[in-house]
């Protein structure tokens, strides 16, 4: 039987995503669904209003065979970095086939404008005079890529589905992508239709009425308050204590300064965001740059390698999966906790750890054994 892969943060899970799934099963009636889920922070650097054991809970409840854990390390990144995580678990788990939500949904596209990227000392060039105009990584590569072909691509899943081609591509991989239309925007801030974005449910969470219709019950039960007076207060602590904010990932370009002179001049997390943003760092690279202040994690810590898989749920083709990929994988796949995994597991515990703070999560449950169904 084919494997097929999504990625996805189910934060929360919603209609859009049993669209999403149930398109899916009829493209792939009689295969493996292997979801890779990120876990407790996403990859905005947000923090998860359900925590990824009851997400796992939900996608094996709606199909899933195998539920595995985007690492920390990968899932609180940038697009480039968080596909190049996701594909290597995928290409690992011998996947036929990742389906992926796309604004455009025109993945020749997508290839054409990838071979275009790769080795050319003129699109490489074109990146860099962008940046140097004071524009972000993200947008000097859009910027450049319009420039050489003419096509924008600046949707939020467009520019995922682009990375996740890249990284299929750069690790030679036989991972086919298929896009499914998106049907909301991302950034869409209201709840009018029967599937709404996760943003516009986020931000109606007060307002259970409208939540009934664009949620399962299921995902409405597991959603969690977060404290986010508390994580300010750890941020602000953070950064005033720190001697050295410069050691975490994603502090550059003296931007440890800004924090410092700000940090006391704010009363919460959003104005402090938007007193330090600016047309180099955007909201979200500075959300990311917080939390990873907040979780130390290093740029020292930071090597990009995939050490190990975590399975977080499976039911008995799941099993089957693991037990035919153990055969001839290099890394570790980890479905029951061992002490002899603390050294690999030392930054998502410290991450999670925060999230235990700052939600009813249990800390005990990180050294569980996986969901079976």
């Amino acid at each position: 039987m084919k494997k097929v892969g999504v990625i996805a943060e189910y934060n929360p899970f919603h209609n859009g995503h049993i669209y999403h799934l149930n398109k899916v099963k009829e493209m792939f009636p009689d295969s493996y669904l292997i979801l890779v889920l990120i876990g407790n922070f996403t990859q905005r650097g947000e923090i998860s209003i359900i925590n990824k054991w009851n997400k796992t809970k939900i996608a094996l409840e709606y199909g899933y065979d195998l539920v595995v854990e985007l690492p920390f390390s990968f899932a609180t990144q940038s697009a480039s970095f968080y596909a190049k995580g996701a594909i290597e678990i995928l290409d690992n788990l011998n996947c036929d086939y990742l389906v992926f939500g796309s604004e455009s949904n025109d993945v020749k596209t997508f290839e054409e404008l990838i071979n275009t990227t790769i080795n050319n000392k003129e699109y490489d060039l074109l990146v860099k005079r962008f940046i140097k105009k004071g524009n972000s990584y993200p947008l000097s590569c859009s910027m450049a890529l319009n420039e050489l072909t003419g096509k924008l691509i600046n949707k939020p899943n467009d520019v995922l589905a682009l990375e996740y081609i890249r990284n299929i591509r750069v690790r030679n991989s036989n991972i086919k992508p298929i896009s499914i239309k998106r049907t909301t925007d991302y950034h869409d801030k209201e709840i009018d239709k029967r599937v709404a974005s996760a943003t516009s449910i986020r931000r109606n969470l007060n307002n259970v009425e409208k939540i009934k219709m664009v949620m399962p019950k299921i995902s409405i039960d597991f959603i969690q308050k977060i404290d986010q007076e508390k994580y300010f207060e750890l941020i602000k602590y953070q950064i005033i204590s720190s001697y050295d904010l410069n050691c975490y990932l994603d502090v550059d370009e003296g931007i440890e300064n800004k924090l410092k002179k700000t940090i006391n001049e704010v009363n919460n997390l959003n104005d402090l965001i938007l007193r330090v943003k600016s047309k180099r760092y955007s909201y979200s690279k500075i959300q990311r740059m917080l939390l990873h202040i907040v979780c130390k994690f290093k740029k020292s810590d930071n090597d990009l390698k995939l050490k190990y898989i975590r399975v977080l749920g499976l039911n008995d083709n799941g099993a089957k999966i693991i037990r035919e990929v153990k055969k001839n994988i290099n890394i570790p796949i980890i479905t029951k906790y061992k002490k002899e995994y603390d050294d690999l597991f030392k930054i998502d515990k410290k991450a999670n750890f925060i999230y235990s703070l700052l939600t009813d999560y249990d800390m005990a449950s990180e050294f569980k054994s996986c969901i079976k169904k």
